[in-house]
């Protein structure tokens, strides 16, 4: 059978990556988009949302000038009044989630053609219960040190700052709990990648177990 009936009874598993910030879900987001995974980057689509004229005026006329300049969200000044307020940031997160999560259902919708699984990359991910749509959970740990090392690095992120970003998000142990597979990212990327591929492999093999193919 081929066409769209065909397309509608392939089923793939979606994939949802947790972990600390900084730990590398990024790298492993890459590694499983090589192996022919159709990946969601929920922080870039919020980078996008952040450009949405609709939410720049949202944004504007809740937090003026401090926020918006010239047009354009300053986010480095956005993420200062959120995390310094849960009430804000929670306001922020109603407005820009809808618009990330109808991005993302849109992206998921179409044929997956020959890809083996999708994957959600979302730093809130348990927080905002999108691992139901999940059918396999993925914590990526790294040590606190690189993790820390890796936020100064890319983000310019004080150990003060990265702890601060991490209070708003579940304790790491609560996260690793849920997990089916957890992948050590200790700097080493063929170990990375190995164990990414290793935890696909499996992924698939239950998925398609419980689907009787």
């Amino acid at each position: 059978m081929t066409g769209p009936a065909a397309a509608a009874k392939r089923s793939i598993p979606t994939i949802g990556l947790v972990g600390g910030i900084a730990s590398g879900k990024s790298a492993v987001r890459s590694i499983l988009a090589e192996l022919g995974c159709v990946t969601c980057d929920a922080d870039a689509l919020a980078h996008e949302a952040l450009a949405d004229a609709s939410i720049v005026r949202a944004i504007e006329s809740w937090w003026g000038e401090r926020a918006v300049r010239h047009g354009t969200v300053d986010r480095s000044a956005v993420a200062a009044i959120v995390f310094a307020d849960p009430a804000e940031r929670n306001r922020l997160e109603s407005l820009v989630h809808p618009w990330i999560h109808a991005r993302r259902r849109a992206m998921f919708s179409v044929d997956p053609g020959s890809a083996v699984a999708r994957v959600i990359d979302a730093p809130l991910l348990l927080e905002v219960g999108l691992h139901t749509e999940c059918d396999s959970i993925w914590f990526v740990d790294a040590p606190i040190q690189a993790r820390q090392a890796r936020a100064q690095a890319g983000r310019g992120w004080t150990a003060a700052e990265l702890a601060r970003r991490e209070a708003a998000q579940w304790p790491l142990d609560q996260k690793r709990a849920l997990a089916h597979h957890v992948l050590r990212n200790d700097g080493d990327p063929q170990s990375l990648r190995s164990q990414v591929e290793t935890a696909l492999a499996d992924t698939i093999r239950t998925h398609d177990h419980a689907k009787g193919t």
